[in-house]
């Protein structure tokens, strides 16, 4: 049995991953918007693979005997000025996002609950994944400033990213 106090910290954290993807759905669809739909396809990915995150974090509760407890999603954004200034968002969010994972693995820790702090090894990992695509996507409209080709080749690279289940799932 799980702890009362992992029990509520992961439904908070399920909570967090539902609004994460509303934030990247809402981001793809400000994009598909203006005409970048290369940019909204990678934040449409990002919504599908935070949504699946949530279902990890579900599968695992469902699994362990807890009960899961869905709460409002609370209001995202809608605009952004730039795609740069859209991932960096997005990499302050995914930092956020990491210190969260970091205080579950503490308070797993901190409970003893060895199958808690395991499960959250792959989120660790995702984590790293995460903020440095972030950043490369941040370096990379840097470089290319705000208008002209590179803009459209970036756009044109992110529209051939697809989604790929997280393996955690197919179990």
């Amino acid at each position: 049995m799980i702890s009362n106090k992992i029990s509520s910290a992961i439904n908070a954290q399920i909570n967090w991953e539902f609004w994460s993807g509303y934030l990247y759905l809402s981001m793809a669809n400000h994009f598909e918007s203006i005409g970048r739909k290369g940019i909204a396809n990678w934040f449409r990915i990002q919504f599908k693979e935070e949504f699946a995150h949530a279902q990890i974090f579900i599968n695992y509760l469902n699994a362990r005997g807890a009960k899961v407890v869905l709460s409002p999603i609370k209001e995202v954004p809608s605009e952004w000025a730039s795609p740069l200034e859209a991932f960096a968002a997005t990499l302050a969010h995914e930092r956020q996002v990491t210190s969260l994972i970091n205080n579950l693995y503490a308070l797993a820790e901190e409970e003893k609950d060895f199958a808690t702090r395991q499960m959250l090894n792959w989120f660790i990992a995702e984590q790293v994944e995460e903020e440095e695509t972030a950043q490369d996507l941040i370096d990379n409209f840097t470089l290319v400033g705000e208008d002209g080709t590179g803009i459209y080749q970036i756009d044109a690279e992110l529209a051939k990213r697809t989604y790929k289940a997280p393996a955690l799932l197919s179990k």
